[in-house]
């Protein structure tokens, strides 16, 4: 009897007309065909992971074949014509609860996007962005852009294929900002870029004036930091946000990168400078946020949108919070001084103040993952400029490395000698990643707005801070970002948490404000 009736319920959505089961049963059976999508999801995040810190060379044309295979294989299963069926019979179903609603809503966006597009294209697309990843960590090693040109040219011409599968409303590249933060547009982000700009450069304009009369603090040249003491240093730290090391670990990579793969297993990795600790320690503060949303997100609805971090806007804000408004803070150093001492013994006796100096040390630099919080949107504007050009202005591949170089040298005043230095420093355009960048603004616009809620129901952040026990903040974090999944939409989240929409003008104050104190504006 069990049995035949789960041949029935199979049988209602492969056989048109036969569809008899209660509307539990029907929600059943759909979130088990989300589930085992998701399911595939993990196996393309862990083979990812894999392909970027330790597989062998040689596996290389192996891997990318499987990973096109698997994002064919998931594709498939999305635009089944049978789970849409199901999409459609839920979406009128009044008696589901508000989560089981999140889940059909969001599993309904992927399917009207997915559907668009040809299986054969998302399998050589998936098999495009494997070779250019193997081909860009090559280039970037030995500075050549040449060598990552033809695969980068690819891209752009399927993703430009994508857009047009997809369809334009306005400009090309909203199609693609979409993907990554539901709802942003150029109309979106080009007045909230510029009046970041309109405030951002003034203020290092007279931080730069001040630092002649007081200049910053410095590592000593001739000191090193071994890399195991790096290691040890930065999981102690790690583990003190809340990082659960048994559900996790911490590897290198040519770029620092956070990988949710599944419950109980969450990774992330960093990079090391044996001349700079600041590098890996504040790589690893963001990375660490980012798994901490993931290690955060609701058990109960693994494998489900409704499980799921609901965008890299929001996920951008828990790497940010931890980087930079936890570790960028006279009270973490006081904090985490001793471990700092007992790991790196030759350093200077310096105090938490000297710390937090160097850490904040604004100075327009290359390299965006390394970026004070004055220069950093900045480097994202210049990004969100150049893919403008790219998809909205046919940007030739060949002009990319020269419009990148004009372009930086009109904003930050410095040259860019070699291509590591300047356009093949990221990762992002070798996963075909084309309107990501602008989610790491919003992400520290989100991060302060959160920052400014979090004080105001827990009191001084920074005496919690200092305290060392920083439970109280990832508490909050989980109840108000992590657990909601994606339940609400990015925006309505960030209402939810803070009770009011996102707005710029939180991050504008606090960067005014810790800086002004910094270089006494």
């Amino acid at each position: 009897c069990v049995c035949d009736n789960y041949v029935k319920r199979i049988s209602g959505y492969l056989i048109e007309g036969v569809i008899n089961e209660s509307n539990m049963a029907s929600y059943d059976l759909f979130i088990e065909r989300v589930k085992d999508i998701h399911k595939i999801g993990a196996i393309q995040g862990h083979l990812g992971w894999d392909q970027e810190t330790i597989m062998p060379a040689k596996g290389s044309k192996a891997r990318s074949e499987i990973m096109s295979w698997l994002a064919k294989e998931q594709h498939e299963r999305v635009t089944d014509e049978s789970l849409a069926q199901m999409i459609t019979e839920l979406e009128n179903d009044e008696s589901l609860d508000e989560d089981q609603r999140a889940n059909v809503r969001e599993v309904r966006r992927r399917y009207d996007k997915a559907v668009k597009l040809p299986s054969d294209f998302v399998a050589e697309f998936a098999l495009a962005r494997s070779q250019a990843l193997v081909a860009w960590q090559e280039a970037r090693a030995e500075s050549d852009f040449a060598k990552f040109k033809p695969y980068l040219a690819k891209l752009i011409s399927m993703t430009n294929q994508k857009i047009d599968f997809y369809g334009v409303e306005d400009t090309r590249y909203d199609v693609l900002l979409d993907e990554y933060e539901f709802g942003m547009k150029v109309r979106d982000y080009d007045p909230l870029f510029d009046g970041l700009k309109s405030k951002l450069v003034p203020l290092l304009q007279r931080i730069m004036e001040a630092k002649k009369l007081n200049p910053d603090p410095t590592l000593p040249a001739e000191l090193t930091f071994p890399v195991d003491a790096q290691t040890e240093f930065c999981k102690i730290v790690s583990s003190a946000t809340g990082f659960d090391f048994e559900a996790g670990r911490m590897d290198a990579s040519t770029h620092p990168f956070s990988a949710g793969l599944w419950p109980g297993d969450t990774r992330f990795t960093t990079r090391f400078d044996e001349k700079d600790p600041f590098s890996c320690l504040y790589a690893v503060l963001h990375e660490t946020g980012h798994a901490l949303y993931e290690q955060g997100l609701d058990f109960d609805h693994s494998f489900t949108p409704r499980g799921d971090a609901v965008s890299l806007g929001v996920h951008e804000s828990q790497s940010r919070f931890w980087e930079n408004q936890v570790g960028r803070t006279p009270a973490f150093w006081k904090v985490v001084l001793p471990w700092f001492k007992e790991h790196f013994p030759e350093s200077p006796e310096w105090t938490p103040a000297e710390l937090n100096k160097i850490a904040n040390c604004v100075e327009p630099g290359f390299i965006r993952v390394e970026a004070d919080e004055v220069t950093y949107n900045l480097h994202i504007m210049l990004r969100y400029e150049l893919e403008k050009k790219i998809f909205n202005e046919n940007l030739a591949v060949d002009d990319i490395p020269s419009t990148w170089n004009k372009m930086f040298n009109e904003w930050f005043g410095i040259e860019v000698q070699e291509d590591r230095l300047g356009c093949l420093q990221d990762i992002h355009w070798s996963m075909a990643a084309f309107g990501y960048f602008p989610t790491y603004t919003l992400g520290n616009l989100y991060a302060a707005q959160l920052l400014d809620a979090m004080e105001e129901e827990l009191g001084d952040v920074d005496a919690i801070i200092e305290s060392g026990q920083w439970q109280p903040m990832l508490d909050w974090l989980r109840g108000k970002i992590h657990l909601q999944g994606s339940k609400w939409t990015p925006s309505d989240l960030i209402e939810h948490a803070t009770g009011a929409p996102p707005t710029p003008q939180p991050f504008i104050n606090y960067v005014e404000n810790k800086y002004g104190k910094l270089y006494n504006l």
